[in-house]
C-alpha cells in the first residue's frame, strides 16, 4: 500500500523520557495530535503543552508553519505559551509534581507559579517573576525569556501583556547594570525585531536612559553594544528620535567606542554611526564626515579595523560599505551641476587647466599678442587639451558628470603634473586620427568611475562591497582618476587606437577597471599595480578564457578531444595556405626614392616544385603562370626571412618612414649558382602577410606560427568540437575521467573450448 501523502514520520522527545516515533497526519488537527502524544507518556491537560521544532531556534509549531515538518523532523514536547483558564478544583495534586519534573524552570520558581494555576504558565509566570521576584529571580526569568521570545508566538504573549513595558521599566530603573540589563536589553531588542510594535511608541525617557549607558564610562562589556544596537534601531526607524539621539550622543563618544579593542563594540558602534549618517541632511554630513576625518578615523579604521588580526565580521563589511557610499556621496552635488559659462570661478579653473599644460610657470606664451590673437591660442591649445567644442564650458555642460570631471582634471593637473604635461604634450605631437583627447577623455572616465562606485545610488541594505583602498588615502575618489587616465592613456596606445575607437578604448578601460576593483586592492598603490598589469592582450585573454568557460569547452574531456583534432585540423589549415600560394598575389616594388609605382606577380606551381614571378601591368589581371619569366624553384631556397632580418629592409636603414615596412616584409633566401641571393617581397597588407609566410613555412616543412593561424584554428576547433558534441546535448561532461575498475582476483573465466558439453 502507497503511504499517503499527507503523512510524516517524525520523532518525538521529551526532556526525561523516552522519545517517540510516530506518524503526523497533516490533515489531523494540532490539539488531536498533541492529545495522542501526551496519552502516551500519560500526561494529563494535554492542552497545556505545545510542540516545538527541535532547533537551536526552538519555534513553535502552529497550523501556519506545521507544513515545515517533513519527514526525519525532531520535535520537542514544551509547555504552550497560552494556557486555557482552570479553576483550582480541577488542578489536582498529583499533577504538581508531574508539572515539577516537566517544566524547564528553575525549581525555586515552580511553587509561585504552580500556587496560581489560573495564570499561564509561561508567558504571564515569567513577567509575573520580573515584578515579584527576588533579584536572582529576576535574573534566571529574564533568561528564560531571553531564550523563548525568538519564537514569534511566545513573543505575541509577552508583548500583549505589556511586557514591553516591563522590561523597560527594568531597563529604565538600572537598579542592576551588569547581567540583569543586558539580558532585558536583549529580550527587548528581541520582541521589538518581531515588527509588531512601531519604535515610534518608544518613550523620550527611555531612550534617554539608553543614550545614557551609551555614554557612561566603565561600563559592563555587556550593555553597551545592546545599548547601541537599541539606539541604532531607533534612529533609523524614527526621525524624531534619531534627531535626539545625534544631539545626545556625542562623536567623540563613539570615536571612544571604536578605539576599545571589543569587535562587537566597534561593530555596533559604527552601526550606530552609520545610522546617523544615514538620517542627516547633506550638509550635516558633509560635517560630520569632515570632523571625523579630522580626528583621523579614516586612519583608525584602515589600521586597526581592516588590517586588524581578528576576522572582519559580515556586519562590520556592510557599515564599512555603507560608510563608504556615504562619503563618495558627498560627490553628488558637483556631478549634478553642469558648468556655468558666466562664472567667473569656474573659467578661471579652465584657464588654469590651460596654463598647467601649455605656460612654464610666470610665462604667458600669448603675451605679445593681441585679444584677438590671444583668444584664437587659447581655443587651439583647448583643442589641443581635448575639448571637442572651441567653447570648453559646452563640453561640461551633460549631467553627469557635471563639475565633478572638472574637479578631477584640476586635481590631475596640481597633484600630478609632470604625468598631466606628459599625456597632453605627448598626444599633441602625435596624429591626428591618433590622438587621445585628454577632456573628452577625463568626461567619459568620470562618467564611468561613477557608474562602477554607484556614486548616487541609494546604499544597499545588506552589501559588504566595499573597497579598502578607500580607506587608505584622502581624496580616494580623486587619486583613482589620476591612476585610471594615465590607465586609459596607456590602453590607447596599447590598441593603437584612432578617434573611431574611443568608445572601444573606454569598453576595455571599463573592463580593467572593474576585474581590478573586484579584486579589492589594499591600496592604491597595489590597485595601480595591478590594473596596470591588466593589459589590453591580457583583457583578449580572459575575454576568451570566460567564453571557453561558459561554452564548457575547457572540461578535461573536451580539452582532449581538441588535441585529437589539432592535426587534422593543421593539415586544413596548411592546405588552404599552400593552395593561396598557388593563386598569387600581386606585389609593389618599392625603389630607394619610395616610389611604389611599379608591381609584380609571385604564385606557386601547381605541383609545389616551383615559384613563378614576373613584372605585370597594373590595369591587367593576374598573368597566366606559364608565361611568368622567372622560376626560383622550391628546392634552392634556403630559409626564409621577415621582419628587420630582411635585406631589402635593412639596406634602407631605420628612418621612421621604413618602420611600417617592417611588419610587410619577408625574404626568401636561395642559392644561385655559388652566390646567395634572396627574392624580396612587401605584402599588400597584414592578412596577406599571415598568409604568405605561413605557406612559405608549410612549403619549407616549417610550422606555421602566425596570429592568423592560431585564430583560424581556433574557429576550427571550435565548430567541430560542436559538432562532434551535438549528439551529447544537456548530458552533463564530467571534469576527470570514471575511476578504472581494479582487476579481477583472477582470470579463470575464458571458455575452454576442449572440454565437451555433455
Amino acid at each position: 500500500m502507497a503511504p499517503q501523502r499527507n503523512v510524516v514520520k517524525i520523532a518525538v522527545q521529551m526532556r526525561d523520557a523516552i522519545p517517540q516515533l510516530i506518524q503526523l497526519d497533516q490533515a489531523k488537527p494540532l490539539a488531536s495530535v498533541l492529545k495522542e502524544v501526551c496519552v502516551a507518556w500519560n500526561l494529563v491537560y494535554p492542552e497545556r503543552y505545545a510542540l516545538q521544532f527541535a532547533d537551536g531556534h526552538r519555534r513553535y509549531v502552529t497550523e501556519n508553519n506545521r507544513s515545515e515538518i517533513k519527514n526525519g523532523s525532531i520535535l520537542c514536547l514544551s509547555t504552550a505559551p497560552v494556557m486555557p483558564l482552570l479553576t483550582p478544583p480541577s488542578f489536582p495534586a498529583p499533577l504538581l509534581c508531574l508539572l515539577s519534573a516537566r517544566l524547564p524552570l528553575a525549581p525555586a520558581s515552580l511553587p509561585l507559579l504552580l500556587l496560581h494555576p489560573c495564570q499561564d504558565l509561561e508567558a504571564e509566570g515569567l513577567l509575573n517573576r520580573l515584578q515579584t521576584g527576588n533579584h536572582e529571580g529576576h535574573r534566571e526569568a529574564l533568561r528564560l525569556l531571553v531564550l523563548l521570545v525568538s519564537d514569534i508566538t511566545f513573543a505575541q504573549e509577552v508583548i500583549s501583556r505589556d511586557g514591553l513595558q516591563r522590561l523597560g521599566t527594568i531597563i529604565e530603573d538600572g537598579d542592576d547594570l551588569g547581567e540583569v540589563l543586558a539580558l532585558a536589553l536583549r529580550a527587548f531588542l528581541e520582541l521589538m525585531e518581531h515588527g509588531m510594535v512601531s519604535w515610534e511608541t518608544i518613550g523620550i525617557p527611555f531612550v534617554r536612559k539608553v543614550v545614557y549607558y551609551v555614554n557612561m564610562n566603565l561600563m559592563d562589556a555587556s550593555v553597551q553594544p545592546l545599548a547601541l544596537r537599541l539606539l541604532e534601531s531607533v534612529t533609523l526607524s524614527s526621525p524624531a528620535l534619531g534627531q535626539m539621539v545625534k544631539s545626545e550622543v556625542p562623536l567623540d563618544r563613539l570615536l571612544v567606542h571604536l578605539q576599545v579593542m571589543n569587535q562587537q563594540l566597534q561593530t555596533k558602534a559604527m552601526a550606530l554611526l552609520t545610522a546617523l549618517l544615514q538620517g542627516a541632511s547633506l550638509a550635516e554630513r558633509k560635517h560630520m564626515l569632515d570632523y571625523l576625518w579630522q580626528r583621523n578615523l579614516r586612519q583608525f579604521i584602515y589600521k586597526n579595523i581592516i588590517h586588524s588580526a581578528a576576522p572582519l565580521g559580515d556586519e562590520m563589511a556592510h557599515h564599512l560599505y555603507v560608510l563608504q557610499a556615504l562619503t563618495l556621496g558627498l560627490l553628488e552635488p558637483r556631478m549634478r551641476i553642469a558648468l556655468d559659462p558666466y562664472s567667473q570661478e569656474q573659467r578661471e579653473q579652465l584657464q588654469a587647466l590651460r596654463q598647467a599644460a601649455f605656460e612654464p610657470e610666470g610665462e604667458s606664451l600669448g603675451s605679445g599678442l593681441s585679444a584677438d590673437g590671444r583668444r584664437s591660442l587659447c581655443a587651439r591649445e583647448f583643442r589641443k587639451l581635448g575639448f571637442s567644442n572651441s567653447n570648453p564650458a559646452q563640453d561640461l555642460e551633460r549631467v553627469p558628470p557635471g563639475l565633478l570631471a572638472l574637479d578631477n582634471m584640476l586635481y590631475f593637473s596640481r597633484h600630478s603634473p609632470s604625468a598631466y604635461s606628459r599625456f597632453v604634450l605627448e598626444n599633441s605631437s602625435r596624429e591626428d586620427k591618433h590622438e587621445c583627447p585628454f577632456a573628452q577623455s577625463s568626461i567619459q572616465l568620470t562618467v564611468l568611475l561613477c557608474e562602477l562606485l554607484h556614486i548616487g545610488e541609494p546604499c544597499s541594505e545588506t552589501a559588504q562591497d566595499f573597497s579598502p583602498m578607500f580607506f587608505g588615502q584622502d581624496q580616494s575618489f580623486h587619486e583613482l582618476f589620476c591612476v585610471s587616465i594615465q590607465l586609459l592613456n596607456k590602453t590607447w596606445k596599447e590598441m593603437r587606437a584612432t578617434q573611431e575607437d574611443f568608445d572601444k578604448v573606454m569598453q576595455v578601460v571599463r573592463e580593467q577597471l572593474a576585474r581590478t576593483l573586484a579584486l579589492k586592492p589594499s591600496s592604491l598603490e597595489l590597485f595601480r599595480t595591478k590594473v596596470n598589469a591588466l593589459t589590453y592582450g591580457e583583457v583578449l585573454r580572459l575575454r576568451q578564457t570566460e567564453r571557453l568557460h561558459q561554452e564548457g569547452t575547457l572540461a578535461a574531456p573536451i580539452l582532449e578531444l581538441r588535441e585529437k583534432l589539432k592535426p587534422e585540423l593543421m593539415g586544413l589549415i596548411r592546405q588552404q595556405r599552400l593552395l593561396r600560394l598557388c593563386e598569387g598575389t600581386v606585389f609593389r616594388k618599392i625603389s630607394s626614392r619610395r616610389r611604389q609605382d611599379k608591381l609584380w606577380f609571385c604564385c606557386l606551381s601547381p605541383n609545389h616544385k616551383v615559384l613563378l614571378y614576373g613584372d605585370v601591368e597594373e590595369v591587367a589581371g593576374p598573368p597566366i603562370p606559364e608565361s611568368l619569366p622567372e622560376q626560383l624553384p622550391v628546392a634552392d631556397i634556403r630559409a626564409l626571412l621577415t621582419g628587420k632580418d630582411c635585406p631589402h629592409v635593412r639596406e634602407k636603414g631605420s628612418g621612421k618612414q621604413n618602420k611600417d615596412l617592417y611588419e610587410l616584409a619577408f625574404s626568401l633566401s636561395y642559392d644561385r649558382g655559388e652566390e646567395e641571393a634572396s627574392l624580396n617581397f612587401i605584402a599588400p597588407s597584414k592578412r596577406e602577410f599571415h598568409l604568405w609566410t605561413d605557406g612559405l613555412s608549410a612549403l619549407l616543412g616549417s610550422p606555421m606560427g602566425s596570429e592568423q593561424t592560431r585564430l583560424d584554428l581556433e574557429q576550427l576547433l571550435t565548430m567541430e568540437t560542436k559538432l562532434q558534441l551535438l549528439d551529447l546535448e544537456n548530458v552533463p561532461i564530467p571534469e576527470q575521467p570514471p575511476p578504472v575498475p581494479p582487476p579481477p582476483t583472477n582470470f579463470n573465466f575464458c571458455y575452454d573450448c576442449s572440454i565437451a558439453e555433455p
